[in-house]
């Protein structure tokens, strides 16, 4: 019984120290680890930080009507330059019933006046011609019958401009003609012939009868979020391109930045505005989304390398590299960084072009055939 466990045992012994044996073999005859290199290049980083929104007019008018009705005409259309006077629609007034009648009634009772005045100053005059009253009575009657007159003509007005929009010896300032009161080109116009329009006045803005801005001055209009706000300031460049416009770049001057940040989708974003250098060429229609990338910094032609080959020491957390002295032999290199696209690094020193630097992704070299 002794002799069979201690042979198993020996068995065991041998199968244990002979497996070691083939794994180390088999470690022994893998292919050493490779590590590739990269060396650094000359070009342009740019730190920027994108922001999303649209092309606006800077100055957008909504032309509205002064009095209330149906539109019987509309002689401009999107797309139309018109200059300040020049006429957008022509309203025909649908008059109040209530305001008729108080118009109307306002005409009869200036007409009893008007009559009680007029037999009033014929009397003064008839008793002046006798010598009764002076000169100075004769007159207080004379104005009080001007004064009468005048009420009965204004309230005929009155009537007038409630029932049509206008009255006589007022035709250029009638109400029913609607006029563009600035220059540019009418961006929309959102009624309709038969549509009913309301005045603008303190408790209702109207019906917009027409959107007119100068297209030559245009804006980016967007947001970004609250991690990027801190990074931006005015007076930075933008880099505009409009989705409908493909192969364009247009530029941007940061010219606005909300001081509060609104709540959109769970996330704080900034409201920012950016004024468009003049395009002579290309016609940006207004509304169209956009993108800005916002030039944080600028590097040209500096000395860079991939941001991927740079590592952080873990107690100093300062940056460095390996820099290749021998077959498969590296040193370590401190490095000073500058500015950064996330994918390029400006190196201000430490290497130089001809350094080649350890990628840190290894790779196993590979057998010919295999």
């Amino acid at each position: 019984m002794k002799k069979s466990v201690t042979i198993i045992i020996l068995l065991l012994i041998v199968i244990i120290f002979g497996g070691s044996m083939y794994y180390l073999y088999q470690k022994n005859t893998e292919d050493p680890i490779v590590y590739e290199t990269e060396v650094p290049t000359k070009q342009t980083v740019i730190e920027k930080t994108v922001a999303t929104g649209s092309i606006l007019p800077l100055e957008e008018v909504l032309i509205k009507p002064n009095i209330s009705g149906v539109i019987e005409e509309v002689y401009v259309e999107g797309g139309d330059y018109v200059k300040s006077g020049d006429l957008l629609a022509k309203i025909r007034v649908v008059p109040n019933l209530n305001a008729l009648i108080d118009a109307q009634n306002a005409i009869n009772e200036a007409k009893i006046n008007l009559d009680d005045q007029k037999r009033n100053y014929d009397r003064q005059l008839s008793i002046f011609n006798k010598g009764v009253i002076s000169q100075a009575d004769l007159d207080r009657a004379q104005v009080t019958y001007d004064q009468a007159k005048q009420s009965f003509q204004a309230a005929n007005k009155r009537y007038d401009i409630v029932k049509t929009g206008t009255t006589r010896g007022f035709g250029n300032a009638a109400n029913t003609l609607i006029k563009s009161t600035v220059s540019g080109m009418v961006l929309e116009v959102p009624v309709e012939v038969g549509n009913q329009v309301i005045e603008s006045n303190n408790f209702n803005e109207g019906t917009t009868i027409a959107a007119i801005a100068d297209v030559e001055k245009m804006i980016f209009e967007g947001k970004v979020d609250e991690s990027e706000v801190g990074k931006i300031k005015e007076d930075l460049p933008l880099e505009i391109t409009v989705g409908a416009i493909e192969d364009q770049v247009f530029e941007a001057v940061l010219d606005y930045i909300a001081p509060k940040g609104k709540e959109d989708n769970g996330a704080i974003q900034f409201e920012i505005k950016g004024t468009l250098k003049k395009q002579d060429t290309t016609f940006i229609r207004a509304g169209l989304s956009a993108n800005a990338s916002i030039i944080l910094a600028r590097a040209d032609s500096v000395l860079t390398v991939k941001e991927a080959l740079v590592q952080f020491d873990g107690e100093t957390k300062k940056p460095f590299v390996e820099v290749e002295v021998g077959d498969q032999q590296f040193e370590r290199k401190d490095i000073e960084l500058g500015v950064s696209d996330g994918i390029f690094v400006e190196v201000k020193s430490g290497v130089s072009l001809e350094d080649k630097i350890k990628v840190w992704n290894s790779t196993e070299s590979e057998e010919d055939g295999d």
